[in-house]
């Protein structure tokens, strides 16, 4: 019988969480934790760390995980790495459910840095009004250029912000186009920095931003070991129905 970890968080993860759920398939969504108020899911609910590999190799032998697949965020290298070293010593199919990067058109204006402390050193210079968006764990790292006026997004209220000039928005997206040109508008923002985390729920602060004419600075996505990668949930279905284990529905 076939018994599914996803780690989740993610648009993806949800769509399979979903799909799952209505073809009986067991499985457990897993969340790191880092939003307070996280999406219900029709699948049992698991929240918090591992404990690093031994803890995950721990878990998954004993909860008789089959197969497990990692639809968390691109830039949750940590955790990837993670599971890629854990499946390998508990021997459990591992499958990375990933969404495409996002690629310039002809008239985007970006500048690729290859991680977060290139995009710190990035900002150097005079002061600009910047829509930071990064996310609330990242905060710290651009603390040390505080001349910077920053327009931050967040899903969850902050309880510290280590940022002296900023504004806070708390919502939850998706957002649309109209949505985030209106923002860049009203904030004068004159940079957005981004990571690249591809998909379609956040990147209309792309599409606003090329419509008028705003530069980005594009964080790159982290390298990864070498992994089975799917990029939608038929793939995935697929490959748990041809890794060796009967489904059992």
């Amino acid at each position: 019988m076939t018994n599914l970890l996803i780690l989740g968080g993610t648009t993806e993860a949800n769509a399979l969480a979903k799909t799952l759920a209505k073809q009986g398939i067991p499985a457990t969504y897993s969340y790191a934790g880092r939003v307070d108020n996280p999406r219900p899911q029709p699948l049992p609910v698991r929240v918090g760390g591992f404990g690093g590999v031994e803890g995950l190799v721990g878990y998954l032998r004993d909860h008789a995980i089959t197969h497990v697949v990692d639809a968390t965020h691109p830039f949750a290298a940590q955790m990837s790495t993670n599971a890629i070293a854990a499946c390998r010593e508990a021997a459990v199919p591992l499958s990375a459910l990933t969404r495409p990067s996002w690629c310039a058109q002809d008239s985007d204006r970006w500048q690729h840095v290859p991680d977060l402390e290139a995009a710190v050193a990035a900002l150097d210079g005079p002061k600009r009004r910047v829509f930071l968006a990064v996310g609330r764990l990242h905060l710290e790292e651009f603390a040390a250029q505080p001349q910077h006026h920053f327009l931050l997004r967040l899903v969850d209220e902050p309880d510290t912000l280590p940022l002296p000039d900023c504004d806070v928005i708390v919502s939850r997206g998706p957002f649309t186009e109209a949505e985030d040109r209106a923002l860049l508008q009203s904030h004068r923002i004159e940079l957005v920095v981004s990571k690249n985390s591809g998909g379609t729920g956040a990147r209309a602060k792309l599409d606003a931003a090329r419509a008028l004419g705003v530069p980005v600075l594009m964080i790159d996505r982290p390298t990864l070991p070498q992994r089975t990668e799917l990029s939608n949930v038929a793939q995935v279905l697929d490959w748990v129905a041809h890794s060796g284990v009967n489904l059992g529905v």
